[in-house]
């Protein structure tokens, strides 16, 4: 996050005092019970195109943004339009935040960043850390809906450093920090869509105490939420529908139409779970209304497909096939419709149901080529059982035996990725546990350094003097003891480094002469063939060079030393191919990684797993990366 900073002048100094002047009358106003929304939009329209009107616009936008949306719209176009005029920066920003949210809620996610960065920028330039912390959470968000969770933890933790160093921030107020747990609440996000349930329980109970500490009920309602999703995902279906009917009474409550609409919508689903058909109709219907009438897309999209296979479960066909056909139709007029396979997959159930196994392969294959691109495994699991039982139908044996050994392999491959979780969870765990000691010590360092103060304002300064003397003594032998030892590890690490360098540039390299290939192939009928040909020609040549594998086994024997003489004497069927392979497994890569590498697609990397597991002799229980890395 860019450095906060703050440049006073002396129209910003008479605007502060001002908006000081105001905020006592906010306050004072809120403090009547008798003042509602209406008595604010009185106000407002009273008020001439000043700081005072821009405030008022963005109380009315926090009170619509969940309950009339289009009405928040527009307020906050007004917020943007009279602070532009005023060349007010706070406005500006209070304005976008406002506009962000209302593209957040209707799935238009560039329309959505665009204005949070702006917001962002405009609270970092009034060093408002509140703003910019809240930015920060609603970036991540819109980069979890763009499965970008790397990008989505790099703002998420630029707020958990502002936390963490809130005792050394100057001018910090205990206000800033009051919606800390929406950060927390969002990272546990990350971590849930990752399939690091342990660390996303872990962080979703940690907002849910920072909401109950800091912020208003709405906050606690998000958290229990949250905690629903979590319990639903684990199996404790009971216990996921006791979280969301408390987080839907607090929504309800408070008028929030965008969380009722997704609470609705997660109940609905945890009660077809429970074969509680009815109720879960009656859910669904409730959560479909609010969507329409606030055009919230996906919402839509997800609740007709949550609803088709409702209808399929009581053999309704005939509503379940309409649900299927509304949900594919909002699905394709999204930009990132990645959900979209879900529905293929209710259309290949309702035609399997309906005894067309052809229309149900269809669909089901149409599931599968999203859920490779997307990587979701778990998916294309399903997709691939459902697509075999298929084929089966319709006589096609051996498709359905190659679609049932491709289950197989994904099968293992989610056994091995739920391993790599698990040991991702216990490495996250280590170094959050040690962050939090470092912290503590920065915190007792900071309660030292206010006791310094006092002692120096009692007239202790040579007493102080001599322990500060002391002290720095300790902390440069300290600082000594850390170099030493980063050194150290610095060296041990300095040999895997070079080894995973080299894997990623021979990914890299192989992933884009690729690209460059099939860009030629698409250009093939211009004028030039001879040379398009020739540039073909010296991509596949390129593709075949074995310089750069040279480089990576000369680093991989230097880190495992012997592999390759163990694997030979134990298994001497293995191709020299398959021993590239076994080497890619003992680093740990990634399938993705493998097929970049190997220059061959992730369903040829399934199906090398497959072959190599019957020359190593593995039962289907047993792993082969683990079996590999063992090794």
């Amino acid at each position: 996050m860019p450095t906060l900073v703050s440049k006073p002048t002396a129209m910003k100094t008479l605007r502060l005092f001002f908006l000081s002047l105001f905020s006592c009358f906010i306050l004072k106003i809120q403090a009547q019970e008798n003042k509602t929304l209406d008595s604010i939009l009185q106000a407002y329209q009273k008020q001439p195109n000043d700081t005072t009107k821009v405030f008022l616009g963005n109380l009315l936008c926090k009170e619509l943004t969940y309950t009339s949306p289009q009405e928040a719209y527009r307020y906050a176009n007004e917020m943007v339009s009279i602070s532009k005029e005023l060349d007010y920066k706070q406005g500006m920003a209070m304005g976008n935040y406002a506009l962000g949210l209302y593209f957040r809620n209707r799935h238009q996610i560039d329309s959505a960043e665009y204005s949070f960065k702006k917001s962002l920028q405009f609270y970092t330039e009034n060093n408002d850390i509140r703003g910019a912390m809240s930015n920060n959470t609603q970036l991540a968000d819109l980069n979890i809906q763009k499965t970008d969770y790397v990008q989505a933890m790099s703002y998420l933790d630029q707020n958990i450093e502002l936390y963490d160093n809130r005792a050394f921030l100057p001018n910090v107020k205990k206000s800033d920090f009051k919606y800390i747990g929406s950060t927390y609440h969002t990272i546990s996000t990350v971590y849930y869509n990752k399939g690091l349930l342990q660390l996303s329980l872990k962080h979703q109970l940690r907002a849910l105490k920072l909401y109950k500490k800091y912020a208003e009920e709405i906050y606690v309602a998000d958290a229990l939420n949250g905690l629903g999703t979590l319990e639903s995902d684990l199996g404790n279906t009971a216990q996921a529908i006791r979280y969301y009917e408390q987080a839907l009474k607090i929504y309800q409550k408070l008028g929030d139409v965008n969380f009722t609409c997704l609470t609705l919508e997660n109940l609905g689903n945890s009660l077809k779970t429970l074969g509680r058909h009815t109720e879960a109709f009656d859910s669904y219907f409730k959560a479909l209304k609010i969507s329409k009438e606030n055009k919230y897309s996906l919402s839509e999209a997800t609740i007709h497909n949550g609803l088709g296979r409702n209808y399929l479960a009581v053999d309704d066909t005939k509503n379940a096939l309409k649900h299927f056909e509304q949900s594919l139709q909002l699905f394709k007029e999204m930009k990132y419709p990645a959900a979209i396979q879900y529905t293929y997959s209710g259309f290949g159930e309702f035609y399997y149901k309906t005894n067309d196994p052809e229309s149900s392969v269809f669909y089901f294959t149409k599931g599968i080529v999203i859920a490779d691109s997307t990587q979701s495994i778990k998916s294309a699991l399903h997709l691939y059982k459902k697509r075999s039982e298929s084929f089966q139908e319709i006589g096609k044996y051996k498709e359905g035996l190659d679609d049932y050994m491709m289950y197989s392999a994904l099968k293992d491959s989610v056994f091995n990725e739920t391993k790599s979780q698990q040991i991702e969870e216990l490495r996250i765990i280590y170094d959050t546990e040690k962050k939090e000691q470092e912290i503590a010590l920065l915190e007792q360092k900071a309660e030292i350094s206010n006791l310094q103060k006092l002692l120096l304002r009692l007239g202790l300064g040579l007493s102080l003097f001599i322990f500060g003397l002391g002290y720095y003594a300790l902390r440069q032998k300290m600082k000594r003891n850390k170099l030493e030892k980063e050194h150290v590890d610095a060296q041990l690490a300095f040999k895997k480094k070079e080894l995973t360098t080299q894997a990623l540039l021979l990914a890299k390299k192989n992933e884009t002469l690729e690209s460059l290939k099939q860009k030629a192939e698409e250009i093939k009928s211009a004028k030039d063939k001879k040379g398009i040909s020739q540039l073909v020609n010296t991509i596949n040549f390129d593709l075949q060079d074995d310089n750069n594998w040279e480089n990576f086994a000369r680093y991989f024997e230097e880190v495992h030393r012997d592999f390759n003489t163990t694997i030979k004497s134990k298994f001497p069927d293995v191709s020299s191919n398959e021993l590239r392979l076994m080497a890619l497994l003992k680093m740990n890569l990634s399938t993705k990684e493998i097929a970049n590498i190997l220059n061959i697609s992730h369903e040829g990397v399934r199906k090398a797993y497959y072959r190599l597991r019957k020359k190593l002799g593995l039962t289907p229980d047993e792993s082969l990366r683990d079996f590999v890395i063992t090794l």
